[in-house]
C-alpha cells in the first residue's frame, strides 16, 4: 500500500546572509493512509520545518536540498505549479497553531469554509449547505448563525474547530497539525483532540502531528518520532518510546514532566545546555554535549541508526536510556507560606457596557493571597481569570463595592490611585513574551529602564542590580546585549521573569507562563520561579490552562465558572477530591473519553446568565428544581477547602 506521507533521507537548509544553514539532515519516516504519527523535540529542532517541507510551503530562503518527500506516492518537489496546487486543494490540509492569524479577520466564517468548496469545483448553489453540513461536523452548534459570524466573535476554541473544519471539508488524505491546542483550556482542548480522533476514523485520514505536549502525542499517535537538531534520533511506537525510551535525548523529555504527587519543593529534571546552532555540524554523536551517559565514543563516532523489534535509535548505548534517572538540580528549599496576607480580596465586581448592554463578568470573588504562597487559578475561557487579574493589576476599575487591600493597606482600583510602591509591588508575566518585550531594546535596556523607573536606582546601584537580576534568572552577560529576536523563547520569557522582579514585587502574576514552551524549557522556568520564590518570598497569582503545571507549583487552587469562584483549597485536596462537579470536568479532560466527564452545551455568556446554580445548566449532577432555581450554599469539606454546590458530601466526584 502506498504511504500517505514519506520521507526519504531529507535535509533542509535555509540560506542565511549567503550561507547555508542546514535545519533537517538525513530525515526519514513514513505515515501510513489512516495512522497518525507524532513528531516531538525542543523548539528548534525542525518540526515546523518538516511540517512546511511536507506541503512545500518552505519561504524563499529555504530549500529541500537532499532526499524526496512522497505523498500518495507522488514526489512533490519533481510537481508542477499546477500540479501542487491540485495536490494541496485536494489532497492535503494544514491547521496551524494560532487560528486567530489563519482566519481572514474580514471575511465571515461561511465565506471562508465556501472558498474551499470554491477551490474544489463543488457548484455555488451546494455552498451554503455544504459549509453548514462541515460545520456540524466538528461539532459547532447553530451553525447557520456561526456561518454570518466574523472571527472576532468567536472563541479560541470556536475558532480553531473551523480552521479544522476548513482542514477538512475536502477530504483530505494527509492533515498536519502543528501545535493545534496550544493556549486552548483543558475541556476546549480535550473537545478539540477528541473531534480529530473522529475525523481521523470516519476518513481514514493520515495525521502528521506536531507538538511539544508530551501527553497529547501519546494520546493522539499510533507512533513517535523524535526530533534532536534536525536529526530524527528515535522512532518507536507511541507507548513503547513513552515506556522504554532508547536515546537519552527522548528520557530527558519524558523526564521533564511534572507528575502527579510531585510538587514545587522537588525541582524538575532538566536537560542542561542548548542545542546546537543551526548549521552547526559537531563531531560525533550530536547530542553528546548535553548527554549524562557520553562516553568519549559519542564524541567521535556518530551512532548510526540501530532497529531492533520495530523500535529504532541513534545511540550508542540505546539500553541505558530508559534506565536514567531525572537529573535534578539542586536548589534551596522552598520557603513555606506564612499566615499573614499580601492581598486581600473581598466581594469583588467587575462589569463592562451601560443599561440593558451591560454585563458582569465578574461577581462578588474574595480570595485571600498569602505571603510566599503560588494560588493557581483555572477554568474554561470566559470564565472571568484574566479579568480577576487585571482587577489585581490595577489595569481595569472594579466595580463600586468591590474591596481590594495589599499589605493591609486599601489598594485603590487603578493604577492612578496607587502609591509608587504598591504598583511595583505588584507585577505581571505574560503568556507571550514576544508581545511583551520591546523588540527595539536591547535585554540591558529593558532591565535598566524597569529598575529606573520602580526602583529609582541609578549609576552603579543600578548596574549592580543587573548584573543579580541576570545571575538570578541564569542569563550570562552575553545576553545583556542581546535584541529579543536573537533569543530562544525560553530565553526571552526568562527576560521577561527578571523585568518583573526588577522592582522586587511582593505579588506577581503570571499569565500562562509556559504554554508556549516545549517540555524541557518549562522544566527550567518552572524551576526557575519556585526558585526565585523560596528566595525572595514573593507571591504567586498561577492561571494556566496545563493543570499538571498548576499542580506542581501551587499551594492553593481557586476554580472559577462564569465569574464566580465554585471551588477553593489545598492544591492535593482539589485534586483528589471531593470537589465541584465542574472542577471534576475539568481534571477529567487530560483522560480517555470512557473517563471523561462530559459537560452538556457551550459556556453560557455573561449576558444569559443560568438562574440558581450558575453551573447547572451543564451540570451532570445538577438537580431539578433546586439546582436551577436556588443559588448554592457555601461548603466546607475541610480546613481551608470549600465549594459552592446543593449536593451532598457523600455524593461529591473524586479523581484521586
Amino acid at each position: 500500500m502506498i504511504d500517505a506521507l514519506q520521507f526519504r533521507d531529507v535535509g533542509v537548509e535555509y540560506r542565511v546572509e549567503d550561507r547555508g544553514r542546514q535545519v533537517l539532515d538525513g530525515v526519514s519516516f513514513r505515515i501510513a493512509k489512516g495512522e497518525a504519527y507524532g513528531l516531538v523535540g525542543e523548539s528548534g529542532c525542525g518540526k515546523s520545518t518538516a511540517a512546511f517541507a511536507a506541503l512545500r510551503y518552505l519561504p524563499g530562503n529555504g530549500r529541500v536540498n537532499r532526499g524526496q518527500i512522497l505523498i500518495d506516492g507522488q514526489d512533490i518537489g519533481a510537481l508542477s505549479q499546477t500540479d501542487l496546487r491540485a495536490l494541496r486543494r485536494l489532497k492535503v490540509a494544514m491547521v496551524y497553531q494560532d487560528p486567530g492569524k489563519s482566519l481572514n479577520p474580514s471575511l465571515t466564517i461561511g465565506a471562508q469554509v465556501a472558498e474551499v468548496f470554491e477551490l474544489a469545483d463543488v457548484p455555488r448553489a451546494q455552498w451554503p449547505s455544504r459549509v453548514e453540513e462541515v460545520l456540524a461536523k466538528v461539532q459547532i452548534s447553530d451553525p447557520a448563525r456561526v456561518m454570518t459570524r466574523y472571527p472576532h466573535q468567536l472563541s479560541g476554541g470556536m475558532q480553531q474547530r473551523v480552521a479544522i473544519a476548513m482542514a477538512i471539508a475536502s477530504n483530505p488524505q494527509l492533515l498536519v497539525l502543528d501545535e493545534p491546542t496550544t493556549g486552548l483550556d483543558a475541556t476546549v482542548e480535550a473537545e478539540v483532540l477528541d473531534l480529530i480522533q473522529h475525523l481521523r476514523h470516519q476518513l481514514s485520514t493520515a495525521i502528521l502531528f506536531i507538538s511539544h505536549n508530551l501527553a497529547v502525542i501519546a494520546r493522539m499517535c499510533d507512533r513517535v518520532g523524535v526530533l534532536y537538531a534536525g536529526r530524527l534520533v528515535e522512532e518507536a511506537p507511541t507507548a513503547e518510546i513513552f515506556a522504554s525510551p532508547r536515546h537519552p535525548y527522548t528520557a530527558g523529555l519524558l523526564s521533564c514532566l511534572p507528575q502527579a504527587g510531585r510538587s514545587k519543593e522537588t525541582p524538575l529534571a532538566t536537560i542542561p545546555g542548548f542545542l546546537p546552532t543551526p548549521g552547526e555540524v559537531p563531531q560525533g554523536c550530536i547530542f553528546a554535549p548535553r548527554c549524562p551517559i557520553a562516553e568519549d565514543r559519542c564524541r567521535t563516532e556518530d551512532p548510526g541508526l540501530q532497529l531492533r523489534d520495530g523500535h529504532a535509535s541513534k545511540c550508542h548505548f540505546p539500553d541505558r536510556a530508559g534506565a536514567l534517572a531525572p537529573l535534578a538540580p539542586t536548589v534551596a528549599g522552598s520557603k513555606p507560606a506564612t499566615p499573614d496576607p499580601v492581598l486581600q480580596i473581598e466581594a469583588l465586581s467587575k462589569s463592562f457596557g451601560q443599561g440593558p448592554a451591560r454585563q458582569r463578568v465578574l461577581r462578588d470573588v474574595s480570595l485571600t493571597l498569602f505571603k510566599g504562597e503560588t494560588l493557581g487559578l483555572v477554568g474554561e475561557s470566559g470564565s472571568g481569570k484574566t479579568t480577576l487579574a487585571r482587577c489585581i493589576l490595577g489595569l481595569l476599575q472594579p466595580d463600586p463595592g468591590s474591596s481590594l487591600h495589599f499589605d493591609g493597606a486599601a489598594l485603590a482600583g487603578t493604577t492612578a490611585g496607587r502609591s509608587r510602591d504598591q504598583v511595583k509591588s505588584i507585577q505581571i508575566v505574560f503568556q507571550n513574551p514576544d508581545s511583551a518585550l520591546n523588540r527595539s531594546h536591547s535585554v540591558r535596556r529593558m532591565l535598566e529602564r524597569t529598575i529606573g523607573l520602580l526602583a529609582g536606582l541609578t549609576g552603579a546601584a543600578r548596574e549592580a542590580r543587573v548584573q543579580d537580576l541576570t545571575k538570578g534568572v541564569r542569563l550570562t552577560a552575553r545576553h545583556l546585549s542581546a535584541m529579543p529576536r536573537q533569543l530562544s523563547g525560553g530565553l526571552k520569557q526568562r527576560v521577561a521573569i527578571a523585568r518583573a522582579f526588577a522592582s522586587e514585587p511582593e505579588v506577581l502574576i503570571c499569565d500562562e507562563p509556559t504554554s508556549a514552551l516545549d517540555v524541557s524549557v518549562q522544566a527550567q522556568i518552572l524551576n526557575l520561579l519556585a526558585e526565585l520564590q523560596a528566595r525572595t518570598g514573593v507571591s504567586y497569582v498561577l492561571i494556566s490552562h496545563d493543570l499538571g503545571v498548576v499542580r506542581y507549583l501551587s499551594d492553593r487552587i481557586a476554580v472559577m465558572y462564569l465569574g464566580e469562584i465554585v471551588e477553593i483549597g489545598p492544591a492535593e485536596a482539589v485534586f483528589n477530591g471531593p470537589h465541584h462537579p465542574y472542577t471534576a470536568a475539568l481534571l477529567s479532560s487530560t483522560k480517555g473519553e470512557e473517563a471523561r466527564v462530559r459537560l452538556s452545551g457551550a459556556l453560557p455568556t455573561t449576558a444569559d446568565l443560568p438562574k440558581g446554580c450558575i453551573f447547572h445548566s451543564r451540570c451532570p449532577q445538577a438537580v431539578a428544581g433546586l439546582c436551577d432555581t436556588t443559588p448554592p450554599p457555601q461548603i466546607a469539606l475541610a480546613a481551608g477547602h470549600v465549594i459552592r454546590c446543593h449536593l451532598p458530601t457523600d455524593t461529591l466526584p473524586r479523581s484521586g
